[in-house]
């Protein structure tokens, strides 16, 4: 297998090669020409896609999950279809783009109630089956960990200014780039009750900024003060609560997924 750490390929011409079984990490494939390719059994994770055009493409099965803005599918942008059908399936999700501060109380309220039934599937495991990956995804107790990162980011780092909102366990997206001054323990193994007692903290933060806020005050701008999210600019307080809402109700799907794949008693 050759490798190709750290070298410059931009403008390469591949023609009748076999790159199968490749893998591509932290590389820039902007402004790719594909043609004649075969990508069956591709997985990509943690990618950006920003002007894609495909023509001519057969799509067999295709999954995506993610972020879509727009997607236009044969001249039909098919996102809002898929919006309001998820929103039929999971009427809770509909509440978590509040625009005022009792919407954002009722949806951290939703979040509460819903991630007690996940709480309850995760205690019918063992403590090692939450330390389980599943189809090479965040385990249950990693999922916790990073809905804590997603805290001391958006909430702690962001809304409120802090420099160093981390704590250990937190856990960053995979990829994230590595900080001397950031205190993380990628490889612990915490307990489930340690965990519990980082996300009460957090979510305590939350009730302290919603305390102390008004449907005005949602609107204020922010800039983030850590090294992460240096892109995240011109952002309201409600931008960045809205992003914490989204991911623990997203992450909370994929967590109750996988303790069911594990043998949760549901």
């Amino acid at each position: 297998m050759t490798d190709f750490t750290e070298q410059d390929l931009s403008g390469s011409g591949f023609q009748r090669v076999d790159l199968s079984g490749s893998t591509f990490r932290q590389a820039d494939m902007t402004d790719l020409d594909m043609r004649e390719v075969n990508l069956s059994g591709t997985r990509v994770r943690a990618a950006y896609f920003d002007g894609v055009r495909m023509t001519g493409v057969e799509i067999p099965d295709m999954e995506i999950s993610g972020e879509v803005v727009r997607l236009v599918v044969n001249g039909v942008d098919v996102v809002p279809y898929v919006e309001a059908e998820l929103n039929r399936r999971m009427p809770e999700r509909a509440q978590m783009s509040p625009t005022d501060v009792a919407g954002f109380w009722s949806a951290f309220g939703t979040m509460d109630t819903l991630w007690g039934e996940t709480m309850r599937l995760a205690r019918s495991l063992t403590p090692d089956q939450l330390h389980e990956q599943v189809e090479g995804e965040w385990s249950f107790i990693e999922t916790l960990r990073h809905l804590g990162f997603a805290h001391a980011c958006w909430v702690g780092g962001v809304v409120l200014a802090q420099k160093s909102p981390w704590h250990p366990l937190d856990l960053p997206w995979d990829e994230a780039p590595v900080h001397e001054d950031v205190p993380w323990a990628r490889r612990a193994r915490p307990e489930l009750h340690e965990v519990l007692a980082l996300r009460r903290e957090r979510r305590a933060t939350v009730a302290e900024v919603l305390d102390g806020i008004t449907d005005a005050g949602l609107g204020r701008r922010v800039t983030s003060a850590t090294p992460f999210l240096t892109d995240a600019t011109d952002l309201t307080v409600a931008d960045c609560l809205r992003v914490v809402l989204n991911e623990e109700f997203q992450h909370r799907l994929y967590a109750e997924r996988d303790l069911v794949k594990l043998g949760a008693s549901v």
